[in-house]
């Protein structure tokens, strides 16, 4: 990273900690005094904030000591707003670490729901990559493991099962993104006693409507959701267009919550799951955990309105 460019972060970093401070802290403190929407996990009642927070490429920092520390005040704002499930995977690069160093500064805060996952074809070497997994992170044991986009799930769920029943991960699921095997998470879903499914869901990729979200509900499998802005074009198309005048009806302040409030309105997920490096947006995310959420016939106009854009 050249000087120029270390220098304009510091200078950036200078003015979120200072002149920026009103900007910043005040929705936030109006977010700490309102609890956020939860929904149950079905297969324990345990409830969850319906917004998470997602770490693939926005946590991946590597060592540079000032991305390390925003991604930690990105933590940090995320839990005072009362955020729980931060999701993560060794594909992630250096995310896992730095997930770690943060809860290392925040002092590992309790309410923390843990999900990860395993990523490798060998069956064999699954436990291990997930002790080293949980090392990098710094927690007894992970809330939540996956397997991650179903490599090798043959052989991991098995694994994942057998921790569960020894009390060394309390949930397994599975994840894909993108629209990708479908067909073959249904099957899983169908067969196998999972507690969670992670699928791609916004507002313009519904595909999951048909048939894997009502097959959570129907099987009593919780949901999350990634890829809500598709890696951020979705907010960056939307942007250069005015908020509908019917926002206003959710709470909806920004393009952000009218996105997020869209996919957590579906009564079959549980939680969503955006990634970002950036204090103020995960501010306006959690923000769309309070306030109301889309009734069916506004998720229609939303779904009508939003592809004419």
């Amino acid at each position: 990273m050249s000087d120029g460019i270390r220098t304009s972060r510091r200078t950036l970093i200078g003015a979120v900690a200072a002149g920026a401070a009103a900007s910043l802290l005040r929705p936030l403190w109006a977010l700490e005094r309102t609890a956020p929407i939860t929904r149950p996990i079905p297969s324990s009642g345990e409830p969850l904030p319906v917004i998470g927070l997602g770490t693939w490429i926005t946590f991946n920092v590597g060592d540079d000591a000032e991305l390390r520390d925003e991604c930690a005040a990105v933590m940090g704002a995320f839990f005072r707003a009362g955020g729980r499930v931060i999701d993560s995977s060794p594909m992630y690069g250096s995310s896992q670490p730095v997930i770690g160093y943060g809860l290392d500064r925040l002092g590992h805060p309790a309410g923390l729901f843990s999900a990860d996952k395993v990523w490798t074809s060998s069956g064999p070497a699954g436990p291990d990559q997930i002790e080293e997994s949980r090392s990098h992170w710094g927690v007894r044991r992970f809330d939540l493991l996956q397997v991650h986009n179903l490599l090798a799930w043959e052989h991991h769920l098995p694994t994942l099962f057998a921790m569960k029943a020894e009390g060394r991960v309390r949930y397994v699921g599975i994840t894909t993104s993108e629209g990708r095997r479908h067909d073959e998470v249904e099957r899983i879903m169908a067969r196998q006693p999972l507690d969670f499914v992670q699928v791609t869901y916004n507002v313009l990729d519904r595909e999951v409507e048909d048939r894997i979200l009502p097959l959570a509900r129907d099987r009593g499998v919780a949901v999350l959701v990634n890829r809500p802005f598709r890696q951020g074009s979705l907010i960056r198309e939307m942007a250069r267009h005015p908020l509908p005048s019917w926002a206003a009806e959710i709470g909806a302040a920004n393009w952000a919550q009218v996105l997020l409030k869209f996919i957590v309105s579906h009564n079959a997920v549980t939680c969503a799951i955006p990634a970002t490096s950036q204090v103020a947006h995960v501010v306006e995310n959690m923000g769309a955990a309070t306030g109301s959420l889309p009734d069916a016939a506004l998720r229609r106009r939303m779904v009508s309105d939003l592809e004419r854009l």
